[in-house]
């Protein structure tokens, strides 16, 4: 007995430790996977040592210069603000609460989806219905006016504020994916056994399920943090956000009010919105890779370019 025991219990664990390794293997070899991870690296560098790529600034990168609005040269690479300041010192200091912005508002966009959408999934009946009217009506409403109306009566220029308005207006489309996925999960064998075996609800929840969704969760939380860098750079822009603050949507507003573009400097408006678009390009090519590696219909073509490249 013990043998049979022994014998059925091995494929079980390796059964559960195939997905990780798959996922990891999966990842490595997805272009748009390590093109994406590379770019965010880099800015997640950015973001915690910005003073090794700024070597030969000394002191705040928001301090008022003795050169307002000089031209690219050596000693100010993307020229200077209407204040002197180095426009190149505040790109990169920049980087670090654009890339808050995004993971915070994205993990807590992707929590709130996780929560709703797989609670209305599993536990059916009135929880499902109401549940899923919630998410409908977020579903519906315009999410860009409704976050100008938020952000500028709940706290104009609060950076929590903006976070938690990102937040509210950002879980109800992977409310949806997660419900839908956790429906094609309710009835499987895995979950009846843990039924019968008497587990809570929330057991079977957070271990039964969550860990057959990981890649949809990645994903999911790609999608958000890309929505939240899009969303907080334009409400920055708008003036929305705290204009002494140190972001690339507040660059592109006061490149914007200075008119950086009829002073001719075009890097000082560009080179914010090129900043964002990366950051948004990285995040938008993993959401893809990892929607590749968790979509079945897409892991034929997978298997089809994988042998034709060997």
């Amino acid at each position: 007995m013990s043998a049979i025991v022994a014998g059925t219990a091995a494929p079980t664990t390796a059964a559960t430790r195939r997905p990780r390794g798959g996922l990891f293997r999966a990842v490595l070899h997805n272009r748009k996977a390590m093109v994406g991870a590379a770019l965010l690296l880099l800015f997640i560098l950015l973001a915690a040592f910005p003073h090794l790529f700024v070597p030969w600034l000394h002191g705040d990168p928001r301090a008022i210069g003795d050169t307002p609005l000089a031209k690219p040269s050596g000693a100010h690479w993307l020229g200077t603000t209407g204040l002197g300041q180095d426009v190149y010192a505040e790109l990169v200091y920049s980087t670090r609460e654009s890339l808050v912005i995004a993971i915070v508002a994205g993990l807590g966009a992707t929590i709130l989806s996780v929560i709703i959408g797989v609670s209305a999934a599993y536990l059916g009946g009135f929880a499902d219905d109401g549940l899923s009217m919630l998410t409908d009506v977020f579903l519906v409403l315009p999410t860009f006016p409704l976050i100008i109306v938020l952000a500028t009566y709940a706290g104009k220029g609060n950076l929590t504020v903006i976070i938690i308005v990102l937040i509210l207006t950002g879980w109800s489309y992977g409310a949806r994916q997660m419900r839908a996925q956790a429906l094609s999960l309710r009835n499987r064998d895995f979950l009846e056994s843990a039924r019968v075996r008497g587990e809570r609800s929330s057991y079977i929840i957070v271990v039964e399920v969550l860990p057959t969704m990981t890649s949809l969760i990645v994903a999911n939380f790609l999608g958000a943090a890309l929505y939240s860098v899009l969303t907080a750079a334009g409400l920055q822009f708008l003036g929305l956000g705290d204009p002494n603050s140190l972001s690339w949507g507040t660059m592109l507003y006061w490149a914007q009010n200075q008119g950086a573009l009829v002073n001719g400097l075009p890097a000082w408006a560009l080179s914010p919105g090129l900043a964002v678009a990366l950051l948004g390009v990285s995040f938008a090519l993993l959401n893809y890779a990892f929607d590749e590696i968790s979509n079945p219909a897409l892991r034929p073509v997978r298997r089809r370019r994988a042998r034709s490249a060997s």
